[in-house]
């Protein structure tokens, strides 16, 4: 399987770089090259990695991701990640990083993606 990546700008200003598909040793260049693009044409507040729809994730992803962050934060850019798949968020937690990226909680496919309804104070 192969990666594509979308980039937007959300409506705060901050970036958001979606990756679809496998982070592997073919692929992980890319991810880094996506960060580093946004990073060489402004300086956003936030970078948001959204992992919700990566598949597969090995070392070599894990690296590049790892990269991205440390040239964001020499730039003053935080690089969190967003709504990792369950197979990143484990990945993230063998390895000790997952609170580097914000310590975001699992993407369940089943969720809502409806935030939840404030409960009125009595």
């Amino acid at each position: 399987m192969s990666l594509s990546i979308v980039q937007s700008t959300l409506p705060d200003g901050v970036v958001e770089i979606a990756p679809r598909g496998e982070i592997d040793v073919d692929t992980a260049y890319e991810v880094r090259e996506a960060i580093a693009g946004v990073l060489t044409k402004s300086r956003p507040a936030r970078i948001e990695l959204n992992m919700r729809l990566v598949s597969f994730i090995d070392s070599v992803g894990i690296s590049a991701m790892v990269a991205g962050f440390q040239t964001a934060e020499v730039s003053g850019v935080k690089l969190v990640v967003t709504e990792p798949s369950r197979f990143v968020h484990r990945q993230l937690w063998v390895t000790g990083l997952l609170g580097l990226f914000g310590a975001p909680e699992p993407y369940f496919s089943g969720a809502s993606s409806a935030p939840e309804a404030p409960v009125a104070g009595g």
